[in-house]
């Protein structure tokens, strides 16, 4: 049933992120065909982190080409948690439609992104929540998130408000979906992890839940202190700080995946083991380039403070997990010299406001240019469950003190 959008209180509350993922145009592997996003329902379900009264959804067409119209868009809570056989199964007692300045239906520009009418919809910090919209014609564009490590279902006809999709298509990306924000009580505030793979959780588990943003955010709602903190995972497979890869670099995101999110106060910033990883997957190259490399990152890391502080952003340094021995790179002495060199700089005072350790959490202590064995997913490169559990329980919560209450 449709749900009448509320006015919004800022006496007591505010809007603060509690979910997103970052997108992109999808690779063709990890893409749907246009028939299959003709006359179809897509049901997506994501994990929050805060909680709150209100809530509001982002539809997303930042990548395509033309107008896109979404004809229902509903909310609902799935009638079984993610970490266990995840159906497309909701409660239908639980579910709402969306609407959009009072309509039921709206049409997303090319390019851009669009918000629901808040509605009164308690979100409970840590649940899930699934969302269906459906769309008559396919995006000319898709625009998603591939490393979702959550399943997703597609079926054809308008099944957005249907307690269950019978024989739907499970695919493990997400499409068209950018964000949810809900209302909380004062003071609230959001941490952005902006990242690559190792962000994204690869060699985490599917529909467990388990990167280290994940972890991160259980950690901030077991205390009471930090209880009114969202996190919201920004990382993108392959992403590299200099060079589009898989997604755009993260200088070109920075504005969409960063500094418009609702209620950020903190970033993260843990980019740069694929820009120096790239330098020589194909063969060896001169000590100057190297050393030309090691700069264009650290000169893209203070375009990043730079214009996070503008912002009024706390900016938190991360530094580059080890990855000598990986099966994808192949790097050499020269390429951990890299990584030390930039390193280096992460934790020197006075370019980042504050440094997480990330490289010391989960290195080997007797081969510290390696990821220890029992935080490694198996391909020296991404940590493991445990690995990204050791980061997030390594990370001090007393970085994210009182210190404001993010942008409204």
């Amino acid at each position: 049933m449709a749900s009448t959008p509320l006015a919004v209180s800022a006496q007591s509350s505010i809007w603060v992120g509690t979910w997103a993922a970052a997108q992109q145009t999808p690779e063709p592997a990890n893409a749907l065909a246009p028939d299959e996003m003709r006359d179809a329902t897509i049901r997506e379900i994501f994990h929050m982190s805060v909680g709150g009264a209100m809530v509001r959804v982002r539809l997303s067409n930042a990548f395509g080409t033309a107008p896109l119209h979404f004809t229902s868009v509903h909310l609902a809570r799935p009638v079984r948690p993610m970490g266990t056989e995840v159906t497309a199964t909701i409660d239908a007692g639980t579910d709402r439609a969306l609407t959009f300045a009072g309509r039921p239906d709206v049409t997303v520009p090319a390019g851009a992104e669009y918000w629901s009418d808040p509605i009164a919809w308690p979100v409970a910090a840590l649940s899930d929540v699934a969302v269906s919209f459906h769309l008559k014609d396919p995006p000319q564009g898709e625009t998603g998130h591939p490393g979702s490590r959550a399943t997703t279902f597609v079926a054809h006809g308008d099944l957005t408000g249907a307690a269950n999709m019978p024989a739907a298509k499970e695919v493990e990306h997400w499409y068209q979906v950018s964000g949810i924000d809900v209302q909380a009580k004062l003071p609230a505030t959001a941490i952005v992890a902006l990242g690559d793979s190792i962000t994204d959780g690869h060699g985490s588990t599917t529909n467990g839940n388990d990167r280290w943003a994940d972890f991160l955010a259980e950690r901030l709602q077991a205390a009471a202190a930090t209880k009114n903190i969202g996190v919201l995972n920004e990382g993108i497979g392959g992403n590299h700080l200099l060079t589009d890869g898989l997604g755009p670099n993260a200088l070109a995101r920075l504005d969409r995946d960063v500094l418009a999110q609702t209620g950020v106060r903190w970033v993260i910033v843990f980019e740069g083991v694929n820009d120096l990883g790239d330098l020589t997957q194909e063969a060896p190259v001169p000590a100057a380039e190297h050393e030309a490399l090691v700069g264009r990152v650290i000169a893209a890391y203070q375009q990043i403070i730079a214009r996070a502080h503008a912002h009024g952003l706390m900016v938190i340094g991360a530094t580059i997990t080890p990855y000598l021995g990986s099966d994808y790179y192949h790097p050499d002495e020269s390429n951990e010299a890299d990584r030390q060199a930039v390193n280096r700089w992460i934790r020197e005072p006075g370019h980042f406001d504050a440094v997480i350790d990330f490289d010391a959490m989960v290195r080997d202590s007797q081969r510290p240019d390696r990821l220890l064995a029992a935080y490694d997913c198996g391909d020296h490169l991404h940590p493991s469950p445990a690995g990204y559990r050791a980061m997030a329980n390594g990370i001090p919560l007393a970085l994210f003190g009182t210190q404001g209450n993010g942008k409204r």
